[in-house]
């Protein structure tokens, strides 16, 4: 019995950049949320003095969860998790910063999050009904019909090629709200940039394991092609 290494092959690279990305979130997370800032101000306290000095007028909560913080444009809602919101870390002034960073950018219309946020909807059905018209292709043996299930899964690594320079803009603008309101000065800079650093890193290999499933995909599609032309 044969074993098909392919997946493996294509896979591995990224399924263990991303082990490594979440590795450094983890640690960054625990070591810095363990360093009281200077400022002694909790993640709450952050986002108010942030939100009042650049004219952010968004609502604030607190939800949940272990790094669950995000920014929904939809509600113009901020969502900090207990620990960030409540500690007076470096960590949680990093991680606040950087979802006002996405606050700016709506804000600011900043054209890649309109287009992320445009293509949600095509990726949510493009995922499903991708994998669906893939295997439908492979297993009938209707080369067209996997080359659509390719050309629908595509929007997932669309997704994550814009979500990479989305994220990385949130953080620069993140730096330059903390230092504009005097809010971080000589070491700590470079401690929250390791925070936000740690967690770009997550979304470059978000990107490799997309692009590398649809490689994937694609070299089967290409495969079947060849073995149909064969049969004629």
């Amino acid at each position: 019995m044969s074993i098909n290494l392919l997946p493996l092959l294509f896979g591995l690279p990224a399924m263990l950049l991303a082990m490594y990305a979440q590795f450094r979130v983890q640690r960054a997370y625990s070591k810095y949320s363990k360093v009281r800032n200077r400022q002694n101000a909790t993640g709450a306290d952050v986002a108010q003095t942030l939100m009042r000095d650049h004219d952010i007028n968004i609502t604030v909560e607190t939800i949940p969860g272990n790094l669950t913080d995000h920014y929904d444009p939809r509600r113009d809602v901020m969502r900090l998790s207990q620990g960030v919101a409540r500690t007076p870390s470096v960590a949680a002034m990093g991680i606040v910063a950087h979802e006002l960073g996405h606050a700016m950018q709506d804000k600011a219309g900043y054209p890649l999050l309109k287009l992320r946020a445009g293509i949600v909807p095509l990726v949510q059905i493009g995922s499903s009904l991708g994998y669906i018209a893939l295997l439908g292709g492979l297993m009938l043996g209707i080369t067209g019909l996997a080359w659509v299930g390719v050309l629908l899964f595509s929007g997932g690594a669309l997704f994550a090629l814009v979500t990479l320079p989305v994220e990385l803009d949130a953080s620069n603008r993140a730096m330059k709200m903390l230092q504009a309101s005097r809010l971080v000065s000589g070491e700590e800079t470079a401690q929250v940039k390791s925070v936000l650093g740690a967690a770009a890193l997550t979304y470059v290999a978000a990107l490799a394991q997309a692009f590398s499933q649809l490689l994937y995909f694609v070299f089967m599609a290409l495969g079947m092609g060849r073995t149909t032309r064969r049969r004629y």
